[in-house]
């Protein structure tokens, strides 16, 4: 049987991973759109595997892994919202063209990433700090 904690985090990877790749295909693939869809399809296996008994092998690896994914996400949101990043498009062909802002011209953070990010980083320390007795883990 699948614990509620492990059934929590496969939603909370499906919809956060599933998002990602999304986002991720809306614009032109930057490095920023690279990074996001990448890690969009590590958090949906991830997520699917929760709900398999290779959750077990996984063990209390996961709650540090979806620390690791919501960090690396808002990681990402931080510099695409500083300008760091070329963004999902942008990089060499960005700039004025026309007197038009390029693709990545005034990109920020995106809340719905971020509000994903912290809720996945929530899930991982609730999977870290959770005790396998009590939850099935």
């Amino acid at each position: 049987m699948v614990s509620n904690t492990r059934l929590y985090g496969a939603a909370i990877a499906a919809v956060s991973g599933g998002y990602s790749l999304w986002s991720a295909s809306m614009g032109a693939m930057g490095t920023g759109g690279w990074l996001m869809a990448v890690l969009g399809a590590v958090v949906l296996v991830h997520g699917a595997l929760l709900l398999t008994d290779y959750a077990d092998r996984l063990g209390d690896a996961s709650g540090p892994l979806m620390i690791a994914y919501a960090v690396l996400m808002l990681l990402n949101q931080a510099l695409l919202g500083s300008g760091m990043m070329d963004g999902m498009g942008g990089g060499m062909g960005g700039g004025m063209q026309g007197g038009m802002p390029g693709p990545s011209a005034g990109m920020g953070w995106d809340a719905g990433m971020v509000a994903l990010a912290l809720l996945m980083l929530l899930s991982g320390v609730i999977m870290t700090q959770s005790d396998s007795a009590d939850d099935g883990m």
